[in-house]
């Protein structure tokens, strides 16, 4: 039988998010890096031939019909594949944070059952599937570091003379959680931002631009604010995540972190160069 053991699923942080307009149709365009980090959830897979798929909760229990089900019988759809999963996840990232967990986990899905079912599709046609999935299943698909824009949908790898430098950040998931359907329809929510290019972006890095979500997220969630200030009290400049509730800084040295409320979610965290499954799918 065959087996895969400890399929990671990073998180990432939107180093800064600016919306910069609205569609016709409601999607907002917006701005943003996206950056892998060492905070991952872990997926083991086991290969079932009767084509059944199955989930277990290895630490906390999620949603009955989550996106790693719903992945995994995407991709069966898909290529009409016969085999089936039984799939056992041990959860590290937090919901409703803005670190973009479930969509992570539905691509080391789609990642691992092409390889475990052999199925051999390139890239693409996981992205294809992905999007259909949620707007930053394709990030985590192409798995390196990228400058996204549109409604996601355009992902430009940050490589070479733009590549992340290494960097320490200390992360912070307050107990309280955010809808993102709540902060895109607020009415206070900025949908003006300037245009930035990655070349303002690259000479700042840490310190550019700001998270347009991050206002209405506060005025929803002052969990978010308590969050920022008390990483303030330690020399941290920080700003939320994608629509939050998570903040982030970056931290040049060693900071010491225990002293947070016990409800929230404390980690020091690297950026990764490369998602760890990055070459398990042909371009």
């Amino acid at each position: 039988m065959h087996t895969l053991y400890d399929v990671p699923a990073p998180a990432k942080l939107n180093l800064f998010l600016h919306i910069t307009g609205q569609r016709a149709d409601g999607y907002h365009l917006m701005q943003s890096v996206f950056m892998l980090i060492d905070w991952s959830d872990t997926l083991h897979f086991e290969l079932r031939r009767d084509g059944s798929l199955t989930r277990e909760d290895l630490n906390v229990p999620l949603p009955q019909d989550d996106l790693i089900l719903r992945a995994a019988r995407a991709l069966q759809a898909a290529t009409q594949c016969p085999l089936g999963a039984h799939i056992g996840i041990r959860k590290a990232v937090p919901a409703q944070a803005g670190l973009g967990g479930g969509s992570s986990d539905a691509a080391s899905t789609l990642l691992a059952l092409n390889r475990l079912w052999n199925l051999h599709l390139p890239r693409a046609a996981l992205e294809a599937i992905g999007v259909t999935l949620g707007a930053d299943v394709p990030f985590f698909l192409r798995g390196k570091n990228a400058w996204v824009e549109g409604i996601g949908d355009i992902i430009a790898p940050l490589e070479l003379e733009q590549a992340l430098p290494r960097s320490h950040f200390a992360v912070v998931k307050p107990e309280a959680g955010l809808d993102t359907k709540s902060i895109f329809s607020s009415q206070s929510l900025k949908r003006d931002s300037e245009r930035a290019t990655i070349s303002g972006f690259a000479a700042a890095h840490y310190q550019f631009g700001r998270n347009d979500l991050q206002p209405v997220a506060q005025a929803l969630c002052p969990e978010v604010l308590q969050a920022i200030e008390w990483l303030a009290q330690k020399g941290l400049q920080a700003r939320m995540t994608g629509s939050g509730s998570a903040v982030f800084a970056q931290m040049p040295q060693a900071v010491d972190l225990r002293d947070a409320p016990s409800a929230w979610q404390v980690r020091a965290c690297e950026n990764l160069e490369l998602h760890p499954l990055a070459g398990w799918a042909a371009d």
